[in-house]
């Protein structure tokens, strides 16, 4: 791989974990900077990783960070960013700003590869604010393709040990007795978060794949109330789900968004009015999507996604 040494925004999380994972078997080094060390000290088991406290929406800072660097990824995302038209000034920071200056940060600095996970159906004309600022960042992207290598992943929705996805039913399903459901029917084609990591690193090797969007699934289609289901299975806690009407779910949606970090948000419907499904193969480069049913019960009960780590660095 001609990369060895990657800049990789939002690095700390679910996807940024098996990421540096994939990367770290290749013997790339990667700086992972973070707004608080201490609270990504997880990662630190790593031996090419590289834990930098910094603030990456400052332009000069992010000059910084890319000095010695041959590739940045760029991985954050949020899905609560306040509520506006287009979309929430969370939103713009993060999906639409941050690109544009790790773009910019980038042609500064001499770093010519650059990828970016973005959203299934992420466009500017999107029925969310999600997918309209996620839409918007691309386009920074691409007002910016004449100077970069870009490649831009486009997931549905991503699985595997730490999700907020799964993890969170299989937590509802401890407690609640029953599950009311919002958006019960929408349809998604659940990724594996090692599957993401896989075809990143891949495309990082294929000079093919700069300029080039891929959009990302699993190998099957599930509606929400299945999925709800599965996790119940598989943690053998089985509850009735009853599907919500669309205004009841908006009523529910609505009140929910009064929590510090809500399960479901009005936009999180609005986003489901699209299926969350790819129109053609689910992975670029000939790569075989890891089943749902194959690795869900392992993990569903707590596998923590940082083992891989510690058990390399036997702790």
């Amino acid at each position: 791989m001609a990369y060895r040494n990657i800049l990789i925004l939002g690095g700390t999380g679910f996807l940024g974990a098996a990421l540096t994972n994939q990367l770290h078997s290749r013997g790339c080094r990667v700086t992972l900077p973070t707004r608080r060390r201490r609270s990504a000290m997880a990662l630190a088991v790593c031996p090419t990783a590289e834990l930098v406290e910094a603030d990456i929406f400052s332009p000069d800072t992010l000059v910084r960070l890319l000095e010695g660097q041959d590739a940045a990824i760029n991985l954050v995302g949020v899905l609560h960013g306040g509520n506006a038209q287009p979309y929430g000034a969370g939103f713009a920071r993060a999906h639409v700003e941050l690109p544009a200056k790790l773009a910019d940060a980038c042609i500064q600095a001499g770093v010519r590869r650059l990828l970016h996970v973005s959203a299934l159906h992420a466009d500017a004309k999107g029925p969310s604010q999600y997918l309209r600022s996620k839409g918007d960042g691309e386009a920074a992207l691409k007002a910016r393709a004449d100077r970069l290598d870009i490649s831009v992943f486009r997931p549905s929705v991503i699985f595997g040990p730490g999700d907020s996805f799964l993890n969170l039913f299989a937590d509802l399903l401890k407690t609640a007795p029953f599950v009311p459901l919002a958006g019960a029917h929408a349809r998604f084609q659940p990724v594996y978060v090692g599957d993401v990591a896989r075809v990143m690193m891949e495309s990082l090797s294929r000079s093919q794949s700069m300029g080039q969007s891929y959009d990302l699934g699993g190998p099957a289609v599930y509606e929400l109330q299945e999925l709800v289901r599965l996790a119940g299975k598989a943690t053998g806690r089985f509850r009735p789900v009853f599907p919500l009407p669309d205004g009841l779910a908006r009523i529910m949606a609505a009140f929910m968004e009064f929590l510090p970090n809500p399960p479901m948000t009005r936009d999180n419907l609005d986003s489901m009015k699209l299926d969350s499904v790819c129109a053609g193969s689910p992975l670029p480069f000939g790569m075989a999507p890891t089943p749902l049913e194959a690795v869900l019960p392992a993990w569903l009960h707590g596998t923590a996604p940082y083992d891989t780590f510690r058990t390399r660095a036997r702790r």
